[in-house]
């Protein structure tokens, strides 16, 4: 993660979207032209964040569904299609994933694995384009930032969901001394799935050290991950397990590979770490990587919670 605090700084912004056209009489009628074209205009931002809970449309385009920033380099599509990493991967930029070409307001791109799509390109407001698919009849919208005023921690905060299913398994390697015996001290490795549901978890009691290929997991429920209101960076975490009620944890991320999960029933602080990361890259079947269409991004409205009175200093 890289932590960048200053967002919304758009007067430059606003000077470049506002000049995109030019009033031209032609025989007595107003026309209005472009004064840079959509390749300069594409261009202007170092990162266009995917709002995808503003998409339009029942159809969907797999490459825009799971970035979360799309960037245009002289012709080379970039994607932020992971949070682990964000900020830093690529300069903050991400991973190569397409080709493309724009001109007058059509955008076409050619996907290392999705193949072609072609977009209309149109100017939403001061700092943000639709992309409409007309082959799909679904709308994207884009928002514009430079590197320097996006803020990748709310990005990351905001989509914790997704960043716990970005490794194969998460396996316990710290258990506090304080706190009191209870029925997920024997939960050793967790899971968290993308696809289907994409709120479905499994856990293990194997032992600690086990390879993830080889672990057994005795049991498969569904998980949330909601907000708490005055931190942005403390989450909830409710996995729900049926034979022993739900389990409630406040969960804090460390690092891009490391959470600590405090119970505040036992009072008991684990940390996980993850194992077996998962690049969701341009490149599909390849040994430790996860196929594309198998991470989609969905509109989602994070619960908001406020985490439990608990005694730690």
């Amino acid at each position: 993660m890289k932590t960048i605090k200053l967002l919304l700084a758009f007067a430059l912004s606003a000077t470049l979207f506002t000049s995109c056209y030019t009033e031209v009489i032609v025989d007595d009628i107003v026309v209005d032209e472009p004064s840079i074209s959509l390749y300069q205009l594409l261009g202007s931002y170092e990162l266009w964040y995917v709002d995808i809970n503003e998409t339009i449309g029942y159809g969907s385009t797999p490459f825009l569904q799971k970035a979360f920033t799309l960037s245009f380099r002289n012709g080379v599509l970039f994607a932020n299609n992971n949070l682990v990493g964000i900020g830093s991967t690529g300069n903050g930029y991400g991973i190569a994933v397409a080709d493309y070409d724009a001109y007058k307001m059509i955008l076409d791109v050619y996907h290392d694995v999705d193949g072609f799509s072609t977009f209309d390109v149109f100017q939403a407001n001061n700092n943000t384009i639709e992309l409409y698919n007309p082959n799909n009849d679904t709308s994207y919208f884009l928002k514009g930032y430079q590197r320097s005023q996006f803020d990748y921690d709310f990005v990351f905060y905001d989509n914790i969901h997704y960043f716990l299913q970005e490794y194969e398994a998460w396996e316990k390697t710290y258990t506090s001394t304080f706190g009191a015996i209870n029925e997920f001290d024997n939960e050793n490795f967790l899971q968290f799935l993308a696809g289907g549901n994409d709120s479905e978890f499994r856990s293990s009691q194997d032992v600690s050290g086990t390879s993830v290929s080889n672990l057994y997991w005795d049991y498969t429920g569904v998980y949330g991950v909601g907000k708490v209101n005055g931190n942005a960076y403390l989450k909830t975490l409710t996995l729900d397990y049926d034979f022993f009620n739900n389990e409630y944890f406040e969960l804090t991320v460390i690092n891009d590979g490391k959470i600590e999960l405090y119970h505040p029933n036992s009072e008991t602080v684990y940390e996980f770490v993850g194992k077996g990361y998962i690049q969701y890259l341009k490149i599909a079947n390849t040994k430790n990587k996860k196929a594309s269409s198998e991470k989609m991004r969905k509109e989602r409205k994070n619960k908001v919670e406020n985490p439990r009175v608990n005694s730690r200093g």
